[in-house]
């Protein structure tokens, strides 16, 4: 797997991750994809162990408006 973040930043994502609610966890899952060039799905999947379509369903709640606005 390649790496594009160090190790104790790897663990401070997954911390945080675990910290988040489902709704809050795809969506930072999401985030961290879009900042990361090929090969960053896969990655950030592996890392906070969550499927690719999780993340998949983040990416669309990031590019909805009305998502966005949603609370809880």
């Amino acid at each position: 797997m390649k790496l594009f973040y160090d190790k104790k930043a790897e663990e401070c994502m997954i911390n945080f991750y675990d910290s988040l609610s489902e709704k809050d966890r795809r969506r930072y899952a999401a985030l961290e994809v879009k900042k990361l060039i090929y090969g960053g799905q896969r990655y950030i999947s592996k890392l906070l162990g969550c499927d690719v379509k999780t993340i998949q369903k983040g990416l669309a709640d990031l590019e909805s408006e009305e998502e966005l606005k949603k609370k809880g």
